[in-house]
C-alpha cells in the first residue's frame, strides 16, 4: 500500500507529472492603508527574500504586500488552491484577477507568460489569514510552446462531496462519480486516460472515507499535513509526512482523536526528459537557453501593469478579468 513515506517541509516532494508542491499558510496581522504590512511588522525580516516565518507569516519576494511580483513561467501550468484569504492575480496577457475564500486559478504558462501574485492585507481592524497550496504541473513537450491561458474555479462550482464527517473537493479528475471542472484544454488532466487528480479531504476526528482505486500506471501521493494521526488503511501514520501510495486498490482513510487534512495528488507520469531552471520547465538544455534568450529580448510580451506588486483595491470582491476584456464573478450559491 505505501511504498515510500517521507517528511514534509516547506516544499513538498512530488513525482511526475507533477513538479512542485507548497502550503502556504501564513497568519498576517491587520493590514495597513497600501494593503500590505505595517512597518513595525517588517523590521528584522530580510525584505524581498523572507521565507523565514516569523510572528506567523512570512513576506516571500513581497516588499509591503505579502506574495510574489511579478516573475516569468514557461512549459507548464500552476494550479493555485486558496482557502482562506485573498490573492491578487495580474499577468502580460492583460488578465487579472482576486480570488480567494476556496476558490482555484489555473494557469497555462505555455509558451511564456509573466504574472504577479500577491497577498492583499484587505482587513484594517483584524487579522489576515491566507492559506493556499500552489502546484505546479508539467505539460508534455508538444504543449509547451502553446498560448498562456487561465481560468478560474469559483469555489461555488467546485464539486464537494459529503459525507458524515468527512468533506472532499474535487479540483481535479474523478472521485466516486464527482467529475472536476474543466481543466485548461492543453492541461495533460484534459485526457481522462491520465487520471489526473487533486483532491483536498476533511476528516473529522474518528471519521472516515473510502479512496477509489484506479488503473494501472497512475502515481498516487498523498500529503497528510494536519491532524493528530490517520490510518491509510492498516498503517498508522503521523502528521507532517507525505505517503507514495498504490493506486490500484480501494482503501480507508481514518483520522484519530483530531480532524485531518489532507491533500491528494495523481496522474500518469508523462515520462518525458524534465530541465528545469527556476520558473522554467523544459526538455533539455538547449531549449532552456533559448527560453532565458526569448525572456531577455520579449519579456513574454512585457508588464502592461503599473506596478510589479498589483493589487486591485480593498474592496472585498471575487472576480477574473480575461485577455479579451470579459469580466467574471462567481455565480450565487
Amino acid at each position: 500500500m505505501i511504498r515510500e513515506s517521507f517528511d514534509l517541509g516547506y516544499q513538498w516532494p512530488t513525482l511526475d507529472p507533477f513538479l512542485f508542491c507548497v502550503h502556504h499558510l501564513d497568519h498576517f496581522p491587520k493590514g495597513s492603508d497600501r494593503l500590505g504590512v505595517s512597518r513595525e511588522h517588517l523590521k528584522g525580516r530580510n525584505i524581498g527574500q523572507d521565507f523565514e516565518t516569523r510572528d506567523g507569516f512570512r513576506m516571500y519576494h513581497g516588499q509591503e504586500v505579502p506574495g510574489f511580483p511579478v516573475h516569468p513561467h514557461r512549459g507548464f501550468e500552476t494550479v493555485t488552491i486558496v482557502r482562506r484569504g485573498y490573492v491578487d492575480h495580474a499577468d502580460s496577457m492583460g488578465a487579472a484577477g482576486r480570488y480567494g475564500e476556496g476558490d482555484v486559478q489555473w494557469m497555462t504558462a505555455g509558451d511564456g507568460v509573466q504574472h504577479s501574485e500577491m497577498f492583499p492585507l484587505l482587513h484594517k481592524e483584524q487579522p489576515n489569514p491566507v492559506e493556499l497550496f500552489q502546484i505546479w504541473l508539467n505539460l508534455p513537450g508538444k504543449k509547451k510552446r502553446v498560448a498562456p491561458y487561465f481560468r478560474m474555479f469559483w469555489s461555488e462550482e467546485i464539486p464537494v462531496i459529503k459525507s458524515p464527517g468527512c468533506e472532499v473537493t474535487v479540483i481535479a479528475g474523478n472521485f466516486t462519480g464527482a467529475q472536476g471542472l474543466t481543466p485548461p484544454p492543453n492541461s495533460w488532466a484534459v485526457d481522462v486516460g491520465n487520471g489526473i487528480g487533486i483532491w483536498l479531504i476533511s476528516l473529522e476526528p474518528g471519521a472516515s472515507v473510502q479512496i477509489p482505486g484506479t488503473s494501472q500506471g497512475i502515481e498516487r501521493l498523498l500529503y497528510f499535513y494536519e491532524g493528530d494521526g490517520l490510518d491509510i488503511a492498516s498503517h498508522r501514520v503521523r502528521s507532517g509526512t507525505g505517503h507514495h501510495l498504490s493506486s490500484a486498490s480501494a482503501f480507508a482513510l481514518s483520522a484519530h482523536s483530531k480532524a485531518a487534512r489532507i491533500l491528494v495528488l495523481q496522474a500518469r507520469p508523462i515520462g518525458e526528459p524534465v530541465v528545469q531552471q527556476g520558473p522554467f520547465v523544459m526538455n533539455s538544455r538547449e531549449e532552456i537557453l533559448q527560453t532565458i534568450q526569448r525572456y531577455r529580448t520579449t519579456e513574454f510580451g512585457g508588464w502592461p501593469w503599473e506596478r510589479d506588486d498589483m493589487v486591485h483595491g480593498r474592496e472585498i470582491r471575487r472576480f477574473a478579468k480575461y485577455p479579451d476584456g470579459r469580466l467574471e464573478t462567481p455565480r450565487k450559491a
